[in-house]
């Protein structure tokens, strides 16, 4: 497996500037049109905001498809390291892509499945307000985090037969978040497997619209 420039697809809206930035992150070794058809349901909905997806940088020996972080000889021990060593990297096309299309980080969601839910997932936990959210399908951390994110909010979504990452991962995840105050939700399909499901993303895109942050709240109690 070698590391690669990033490449992928992008879907902007036409004649203007995108208000919002949704980045796309695929699973193990598929690839950015893996997730076109997630791209389209949420430009369905939000049609003025543009839509990244980015090919993983580790390419695979065949040359179809790519990781997030090498995944050779992966374990338990050895994933968190690598995953730090890939972040920059990633960090730098979120930014890039941010200043590119002048969209701020808090209108910025990433939305990942599988290793690209963990990379989201450890994004935030390595930069805070670097997006205004993640959100996660089939996903869990590396590590669970010590502190919460302050400004970003969290929503994990996951199959409860998912036999590749068990949605234990995704109720230990929101219980650690949930105990150190952060913004966070747990959506479960009962039915589903190790996929992005469509009830998962109608939950995803209820999210979207009708969750309010905890920060947010909390700020208008203190103006109170």
């Amino acid at each position: 497996m070698t590391e690669t420039a990033y490449c992928g697809i992008e879907l902007l809206p036409p004649l203007k500037h995108p208000r919002q930035l949704f980045v796309l992150l695929h699973g193990a070794g598929a690839t950015a049109s893996d997730l076109l058809p997630l791209a389209q349901q949420l430009r369905a909905v939000y049609p003025d905001a543009g839509y990244l997806i980015p090919q993983g940088s580790f390419a695979l020996a065949n040359g179809e498809g790519g990781d997030w972080f090498p995944t050779r000889d992966l374990t338990e021990e050895n994933r968190p390291g690598r995953i730090a060593e890939a972040m920059p990297t990633f960090h730098a096309l979120v930014r890039q892509a941010q200043d590119r299309l002048n969209v701020l980080p808090s209108d910025t969601a990433l939305v990942g499945f599988s290793q690209g839910g963990m990379m989201a997932l450890e994004f935030c936990a390595a930069h805070d307000g670097g997006a205004g959210r993640v959100l996660a399908f089939s996903a869990r951390y590396a590590v669970l985090p010590e502190r919460a994110p302050e400004l970003t909010t969290v929503h994990l979504l996951h199959g409860e037969q998912d036999k590749v990452i068990p949605v234990e991962h995704a109720h230990a995840a929101y219980a650690t978040l949930t105990a150190l105050q952060g913004d966070v939700t747990l959506d479960l399909a009962l039915s589903v497997g190790h996929e992005v499901a469509s009830v998962l993303i109608e939950r995803a895109i209820y999210r979207l619209q009708t969750c309010v942050p905890l920060r947010s709240w909390k700020r208008a109690l203190d103006g109170a």
